[in-house]
């Protein structure tokens, strides 16, 4: 992403990057921090510091746990004249709060596999048939994969609920979680389908700019290995009617199921560039020149939008390779 970015901006511009560790992406930006742990107090004014004396113009995260810390301190990046590219925090919560995106998604008629946020529900659900093993166990805030399992059976649906919880404690998920420790954790339904993700990009305003469909081919540790871009207009349509739910800012990574009826199971909502941008990206999309053009003002060149279908592996190196 931060290649991309560079790219987007060109010479005349400078790509900064920050994490509190150090990471082989810092080293590839032009300049990077290190900064203080995202819920340390000195977190904003450390960024606020460092956009002052580099002029910085705009910010833009990657990370789930930041996206509402950075959210509630839109205003005072703004006094500095800095632009932070982030979704609202109404927006931003209902996406990294599971629960959350489950209530959301029924109450506007979105289909979303049933889910409970106890283990009383969730048995009463199974008792009574409305929902039959194997159940999937994660983090009501949780990213990357971290602390899911599968349950075959009511053993291991105890066993998984547990060892998620001591896993939520013991890892930065548990910044979100701590107020809500007896209710971080989600047993969900199973759904049997394809695989699809949507990278759904709005402007600034919240305003639907274009979508890009993608199948999803392999997966692994949560990350998508392969991936289809298709050209799809009912999935176009798709990403369009939840961009007018969402109004969200910048990008929105979707990931959902088709099930051999056709239904659309929405699994999660991401408020951020998610990890399969870039099969979007090497298909021939460009969302961070589209940004980059937002940012002044611009509207962005229509050419920014357009992809091919085309099939991607992504390695340890992102790279396009031809399946025909």
């Amino acid at each position: 992403m931060i290649e991309y970015f560079k790219e987007a901006v060109g010479e005349g511009g400078k790509v900064h990057a920050a994490n509190s560790d150090l990471t082989y992406a810092l080293q590839t930006a032009d300049h990077y921090l290190l900064t203080p742990p995202i819920y340390d107090n000195s977190y904003i004014g450390t960024l606020i510091d460092y956009c002052k004396e580099h002029k910085i113009s705009s910010i833009i995260s990657l990370f789930d746990i930041d996206l509402p810390v950075l959210s509630c301190n839109k205003e005072a990046f703004a006094e500095i004249g800095v632009k932070v590219i982030v979704s609202d925090p109404e927006i931003v919560n209902i996406c990294n709060d599971k629960w959350k995106t489950y209530k959301f998604l029924t109450e506007n008629n979105l289909i979303s596999p049933s889910t409970f946020i106890s283990l009383e529900a969730a048995r009463a659900a199974i008792r009574v048939g409305e929902v039959v093993f194997p159940v999937i166990i994660k983090p009501r805030w949780g990213m990357g994969s971290i602390g899911i399992f599968e349950a075959e059976n009511e053993i291991e649906l105890d066993v998984f609920y547990q060892k998620t919880k001591n896993i939520i404690c013991k890892t930065y998920l548990r910044f979100e979680s701590e107020r809500f420790i007896e209710e971080s954790v989600i047993i969900q339904e199973k759904i049997n389908g394809n695989e699809y993700g949507l990278d759904i990009f709005n402007d600034l305003k919240g305003d639907y700019l274009t979508t890009v469909p993608k199948r999803k081919l392999a997966m692994r540790a949560g990350e998508t290995d392969i991936a289809r871009v298709i050209v799809d207009s009912n999935l176009a349509d798709f990403g369009k009617k939840i961009s007018g739910y969402t109004r969200h800012i910048g990008n929105l990574d979707l990931d959902f199921f088709i099930t051999d009826d056709n239904q659309y199971y929405i699994l999660e909502l991401n408020c951020r560039f998610g990890g399969q941008y870039p099969f979007a990206h090497l298909a021939g999309v460009n969302f961070p020149k589209a940004i980059t053009s937002l940012i002044t003002g611009v509207k962005p060149d229509r050419g920014n939008f357009k992809f091919n279908e085309t099939t991607i592996h992504k390695d340890i190196i992102m790279r396009r390779v031809s399946f025909g």
